[in-house]
């Protein structure tokens, strides 16, 4: 089976008029975008399931039989998903492509190949670029992904980021949102709300920390997600990207459930946790509404819980049963004496104003 990609355009940089200062893009200039085309083509990885990849009109590679292709994209903006005085390029280029790696894992799939698309303001040096491609190739390597095309133009605006990602699982294995059924437990990986604290800390003026590096450098639970459907173990699954809460809401839609979420059984970190102190409220807003940590949240038949916990120490990765799918819809968020917990944060909506956003 091959894989077509869209066109690498010609776009050329004189479009948009750039500055002589040497220091916010013209070594760029020089470069041109073939040149920068180029430059990144030569740090990127070779895969023998790629037949044809960068140079050509469109790329393609193989699939092996009984393999769904699978495939996600994420666009990143300047100022709204990351803000260059506190984000480095080469950490901005590792999230620009884990946030991907992310939606295959939550499928259960394996992550193949990548197009790179770039829209690049003028005052974007070629330092930065080279520390950027160099991050997002080494995450790149990490997990066996190749690049494989893309495109570059030049940005009025801000600098835009645009992946897509190609993957593939046997149909049988893949997990999805909407299987999810009454009674099975729900298990979530690691630990919730250090990104969101750790971008409220880069705004408090600081610049180091775990939480800070969760919200700079999240880590895709690649490995966890394939092995989790080569096991069998998840009915249904997503990562959290907008929040637990918000992510939790696209199972139950989907599947026609609702859910009991236990507030104590929420994981914590010790920085959040010490951070955040006693009060409840304060306590759990960010891990059940501030997004971007990145973990698996899956459902499973709570008889298996041994296993998946097993599964899970194979990778040193902490996983917890935090509630379960019922089948009266809309989702309740318990406290440790039984009552309902009103007035936490859901997520984040793009297209809600920054106000009612809390993350």
């Amino acid at each position: 089976m091959l894989m077509y990609t869209d066109d690498l355009k010609s776009l050329c940089w004189t479009k948009v008029p750039m500055t002589q200062n040497i220091n916010t893009g013209q070594g760029l200039r020089d470069l041109g975008e073939f040149g920068l085309i180029d430059l990144i083509a030569r740090k990127s990885r070779p895969s023998s399931a790629v037949t044809i990849g960068i140079g050509d009109d469109a790329a393609a590679f193989h699939l092996h039989p009984n393999c769904l292709a699978l495939a996600t994209t994420d666009t990143l903006l300047e100022g709204v998903h990351f803000d260059l005085s506190f984000c480095d390029p080469a950490r901005l280029g590792r999230k620009s492509l884990a946030v991907n790696l992310s939606d295959i894992a939550a499928m259960g799939g394996k992550p193949l190949s990548f197009l790179l698309s770039l829209a690049i303001p003028e005052t974007i040096s070629l330092d930065f670029l080279e520390a950027f491609s160099s991050g997002l190739l080494e995450i790149a390597d990490e997990f066996g992904v190749s690049l494989i095309g893309g495109d570059t133009c030049a940005s009025r605006g801000g600098l835009v980021i645009g992946i897509t990602l190609f993957g593939g699982q046997e149909v049988q294995k893949l997990t999805r949102r909407c299987t999810a059924r009454p009674g099975e437990s729900i298990f979530v990986t690691g630990y919730l709300g250090d990104s969101a604290l750790g971008l409220k800390l880069l705004r408090e003026g600081h610049r180091d920390g775990d939480a800070i590096s969760r919200h700079l450098d999240p880590a895709p639970r690649v490995h966890e997600g394939l092995a989790l459907a080569e096991s069998g173990l998840p009915c249904a699954m997503i990562d959290i990207s907008d929040g637990l809460l918000s992510d939790l809401g696209h199972i139950t839609g989907k599947s026609s459930m609702g859910a009991r979420l236990y507030l104590d059984k929420i994981p914590l970190s010790r920085e959040y946790s010490e951070y955040f102190g006693s009060d409840d409220h304060e306590r759990y807003s960010l891990a059940l509404g501030g997004g971007e940590d990145y973990e698996l949240l899956f459902t499973a038949p709570t008889y298996r819980k041994c296993e998946i916990e097993k599964l899970f120490r194979n990778f040193g990765t902490p996983v917890s049963e935090i509630g379960e799918i019922t089948a009266v819809p809309g989702i309740l968020v318990l406290s440790a004496e039984g009552e309902t917990v009103q007035g936490i944060a859901t997520g984040y909506d793009h297209f809600l104003p920054r106000d009612v956003n809390r993350s």
